[in-house]
């Protein structure tokens, strides 16, 4: 587990530093990583403070929907405290590497054009409006966990989550300057390869560490966590070779993110079987998403959070709900004779899409009305990096 928490936060920083600081303009490669770095420092201390407690403590009378205080500041938690056979205050940091890296993707939907300072206000206030309850309801004891939604290690609580708010993000915001007519094409797709190989290998700690354990069932997550990856990796290469000419190095490190984030949910629940056919469909829907979808609505995701992370995340919990094999997780989905999960991954998906949407357009409005939420226009063009930190690479 010593080893998963630093795997976790490994896929932030750097992974997630490199693989969207990778993507995004020269001008702009600064603010991008030190969103990432930023996020997590913010993150460590909120979580501390009164994340942790706000997800995973019993909340008395509203305990169906968020936790309650009596870990504010990890009180009470003692190198003797136990969480199942693991100590609490390691499963307080591993959890705390979830919560860093969620509000870390959404910086992907609005690349180039927020501001700093607004940046940090939203990540804290959703941190605590939307993730720590999303993550109380579905792993914390309240109404998702009582109703049986599957998610292994973060499908609703962390990719559908950040995916909708990235996407209510990239439309209350609106499109970049340029957006459409001006080249935006990433500045170094090296950075973004490596970034993409760290999240991979970090991704084992995601999954795998999610079993708490080192046994069997963290072993069969590791397994089907790398062949989903690699048959979405696939998949979409290969519909892009097909339909544009070239396999792209974008195309098939997305693919790779596509099948790691659908796999997400299902990873101590399927067999290998079904984790092949859910990296098939996630590489194939999400190449859909962010070639096609996203071109017609014409909505400026910078870094497709919500065409892989939203629709992925989606694609997976509900494809759990198809494949879950009882052998594996004690879980039956619709093959194993129990159609009744795959409605019950729906209602889990639909709670996550509402109250991660109201939630991230109430405090972007909020912010927007009282310190701003957009770089000038000047500042924009000219670049993040030089306006924001007064700093440049060449």
């Amino acid at each position: 587990m010593l080893t998963s928490t630093a795997l976790v936060l490994m896929m932030t920083i750097p992974g997630l530093a490199l693989f969207y600081g990778g993507m995004v303009r020269q001008k702009n490669v600064l603010a991008t990583v030190m969103q990432s770095f930023a996020v997590c420092c913010l993150v460590t201390i909120l979580w501390m403070v009164a994340g942790y407690s706000i997800a995973f403590t019993d909340g008395g009378a509203f305990n169906a929907w968020i936790g309650g205080s009596g870990r504010f500041f990890l009180a009470g938690i003692g190198t003797d405290s136990v969480t199942g056979t693991i100590p609490e205050i390691l499963f307080v940091m591993f959890q705390a590497t979830f919560a860093i890296i969620t509000p870390a993707l959404i910086c992907g939907a609005f690349a180039d054009r927020m501001k700093f300072s607004a940046m940090l206000w939203f990540m804290a206030l959703w941190l605590i409006v939307v993730y720590c309850p999303v993550a109380h309801w579905v792993w914390g004891g309240g109404f998702l966990a009582d109703d049986g939604v599957l998610d292994f290690a973060g499908g609703t609580v962390v990719h559908i989550n950040s995916g909708i708010a990235g996407l209510v993000a990239a439309l209350v915001i609106g499109r970049r300057t340029g957006y459409g007519t001006d080249n935006m094409a990433p500045h170094n797709l090296v950075y973004s390869v490596i970034g993409a190989s760290l999240l991979w290998v970090g991704w084992f700690g995601f999954n795998a560490g999610s079993a708490l354990a080192a046994n069997g069932l963290a072993g069969m997550a590791l397994a089907v966590t790398q062949i989903a990856t690699a048959m979405a990796a696939l998949a979409w290469m290969f519909a892009e070779w097909v339909l544009r000419g070239k396999p792209s190095v974008l195309g098939i490190i997305s693919g790779a993110v596509a099948g790691l984030v659908a796999i997400t949910p299902a990873s101590g629940f399927v067999t290998p079987t079904g984790a092949l056919w859910i990296g098939l469909a996630a590489g194939l829907v999400c190449f859909w998403m962010v070639t096609w979808v996203k071109s017609v609505l014409r909505y400026d995701d910078a870094l497709d959070v919500f065409g892989i992370h939203g629709v992925g995340g989606i694609v997976g919990a509900i494809l759990t709900g198809v494949f879950a094999a009882p052998e594996i997780g004690g879980a039956a989905g619709l093959l194993s004779g129990n159609p009744g999960q795959l409605w019950t991954q729906i209602v889990g998906i639909v709670a996550t899409v509402i109250w991660s949407a109201i939630g991230a357009f109430v405090i972007l409005k909020v912010l927007d009305l009282t310190i701003g939420i957009r770089v000038s226009r000047d500042v924009e063009i000219e670049g993040l990096d030089v306006n924001l930190h007064g700093e440049t690479i060449h």
